[in-house]
């Protein structure tokens, strides 16, 4: 028995250096690739620790400064994106919430089905919603808009988000939200005092999932802003980047990791909370 325990402990150790290598390792690429030169990469192609001679950070400064003084201008594009991103999920969540608190607390005829026809939409690609969109918001002046963007990005992050909201509104007893209303507190008070708080991880996963679907979202952001450069957002940049001939593979990188980090950033600043179980012990006493 103490042998087998010996060698579980040791290949479960082993599992995890090697998934943590496994997955670490491109990111760490990346990143060296981004503050090389490519003069080093030339000619040392392979290396994973160059010398600190061959560093630079060159490529960041050529990737972010305007188009205007002779770069990429990615720093307009973040700019850009993170508009769209942050005003996505605070529309979504307004949206969402009242939509999965109502499909999880009142009564009403297929109140059990009506969360599977959200997820409905999904059925559909993409590239066939396309083109009746872009038709639609051309008409409506729309077109080559943050705003049009925006919507199209909230169309598509709303079912999703009402769904992952009820599954978690659902776990959270109604006898607190009865003593709330003892207290006097109505519905609209009891969601926003006692519910909302309660599933406040619940409300941070979601916000982060939609904020990942906006932030990396490419087709619906090449077909409505192609025409207009100052409106790209990041994923268009890094595709113009990707496609380029005389765009050296170091500046690539340099774009690929300012369009990660905003996400990784993100994800670290929320684990508290999403590893909180905020509801424990709530119905004590």
């Amino acid at each position: 028995m103490t042998f087998e325990t010996r060698l579980f402990g040791v290949l479960r150790w082993v599992t995890i250096v090697f998934l943590a290598i496994a997955t670490l390792f491109p990111f760490y690429y990346m990143v060296l690739l981004s503050v090389r030169s490519q003069d080093s990469l030339l000619q040392h192609p392979g290396d994973i620790l160059p010398k600190l001679s061959d560093f630079t950070v060159t490529t960041y400064t050529t990737v972010l400064k305007s188009v205007a003084a002779g770069g990429d201008g990615l720093l307009e594009l973040l700019g850009n994106s993170a508009l769209v991103a942050v005003g996505t999920v605070i529309v979504t969540l307004a949206l969402s919430l009242p939509g999965a608190y109502a499909a999880s607390r009142l009564r009403f005829a297929g109140r059990r089905q009506v969360h599977f026809l959200f997820l409905a939409v999904y059925l559909f690609p993409s590239i066939l919603l396309a083109i009746p969109l872009f038709v639609i918001f051309s008409k409506a002046g729309l077109r080559d808009s943050l705003v049009g963007l925006l919507v199209v990005y909230v169309a598509q992050a709303l079912p999703v988000s009402i769904y992952m909201l009820r599954n978690y509104l659902s776990t959270i007893p109604e006898s607190i939200e009865e003593a709330a209303a003892i207290d006097g507190n109505g519905r609209l008070g009891t969601l926003w005092r006692v519910t909302l708080p309660l599933a406040a991880p619940s409300i941070v996963a979601t916000g982060l999932y939609v904020f990942m679907i906006a932030w990396n979202e490419f087709l619906f952001a090449l077909l409505f802003l192609v025409e207009d450069r100052s409106k790209w957002t990041v994923s268009l940049g890094l595709s113009q980047l990707a496609g380029g001939l005389e765009v050296p593979k170091t500046v690539l990188m340099a774009g690929s990791v300012v369009l990660t980090i905003p996400i990784v950033i993100l994800f670290f600043a929320a684990e508290r909370l999403l590893a909180e179980g905020l509801t424990s012990g709530a119905e004590k006493g």
